[in-house]
């Protein structure tokens, strides 16, 4: 089975409730099991709290402010750094305000270790707080944990399209490529990459079916990481340092201000000299997974979602922004009091 076909698979059999270890293969699952043992043993368990990345960005700007709720696993909540300003809620939050010239309230329901099932929780919480725009990371524990790729995306699924029916934008980071680790031997570390691009793509697909847009996140452990691991990994080799997360955060940003509607109107459209364009979602979602930064989320072709070959969605390799260096969040006391929020 080609890769489209895998995914479009193990999509289908997670809204269906399927176990999906058929569509990747025993072998594959049980090589799996293996690696993930062995990663978690060398990498060990994450003990360390990160730095809380909630509250007022944008200091001096206009208001209505964008309210963002930050759901995920370590990546998002920032685990390894030991300043608030080089967590990805800080830098992404800094940079919205940057981009969008208006003030950004963020709050953050990440926690360190959690897997596509903690989502439920967390889109609990996250809906109390009326969000605009909600940005989750998730899928890298569910691989290191051997869940079942079925599993993962139905959680993922059911938190999108919650998010949805309540009015609120979504925007998914995918389950970046954990062929690049480290402290993983090969062939293990073949077996996770490959593990990894499917249910990135699968991810992919399950988020556009729900209503939100998805984004690569190959670069959280891509080429840029494998280029420089000194500088973009943290001390345990696996989760990203303060510069890892700050490039985290630019590849999500503009994906953020386009679920907004707040790019320009000459980014509106896609580019072809950019290898952008419309395809069916699965197509798609493979190639997104094995390009890291790239966009998908649904679209019309002749009025209507669908073709033969199933859901039409634009492929983006949105433009990023600048960095800014990250501010320091202010609490909401003090900030709601002296804007009247």
């Amino acid at each position: 089975m080609g890769a489209t076909g895998a995914a479009r698979k193990l999509a289908s059999a997670a809204a269906l409730g399927g176990g999906g270890v058929s569509v990747l293969g025993a072998g594959l699952y049980g090589v799996l099991v293996a690696e993930a043992k062995f990663a978690r043993r060398v990498i060990g368990n994450a003990t360390s709290v990160p730095p809380d990345a909630t509250g007022w960005y944008g200091r001096g700007r206009p208001a209505p402010a964008i309210r963002i709720a930050l759901l995920g696993d370590s990546s998002a909540a920032g685990y390894g750094v030991d300043r608030v300003e080089e967590t990805t809620g800080a830098h992404l939050a800094t940079g919205m305000a940057a981009q969008a010239d208006r003030r950004v309230h963020l709050r953050s329901f990440a926690k360190v270790g959690a897997q596509s099932s903690a989502l439920a929780d967390q889109v609990d919480a996250a809906i109390g707080t009326h969000p605009d725009l909600a940005v989750v990371l998730i899928g890298a524990n569910d691989v290191t944990h051997s869940v079942l790729p079925s599993a993962s995306v139905r959680h993922l699924a059911e938190g999108v399209r919650r998010l949805r029916e309540e009015g609120v934008a979504v925007v998914v980071g995918t389950c970046p490529d954990l062929g690049t680790i480290r402290p993983i031997p090969p062939p293990l570390k073949q077996v996770a990459r490959e593990w990894s691009r499917r249910l990135a793509a699968a991810q992919t697909i399950t988020v556009v079916e729900n209503g939100g847009r998805s984004v690569s996140l190959g670069d959280i452990l891509g080429p840029e990481f494998e280029a420089a691991p000194a500088v973009l990994f943290g001390p345990d080799r696996f989760h990203p340092s303060a510069d890892g997360y700050q490039q985290l955060a630019s590849v999500l940003i503009p994906s953020c201000l386009a679920a907004l509607d707040l790019l320009p109107d000459d980014e509106s459209l896609p580019e072809p000299l950019r290898r952008e364009g419309i395809l069916p979602v699965a197509a798609a979602a493979v190639r997104a997974a094995r390009t890291p930064g790239t966009e998908v989320d649904g679209t019309e072709v002749g009025g209507t979602q669908r073709g033969l070959r199933g859901r039409w969605v634009e492929l983006r390799h949105r433009r990023r922004r600048p960095s800014t260096d990250a501010e320091s969040p202010e609490h909401e006391e003090h900030e709601a009091a002296s804007s009247g929020e």
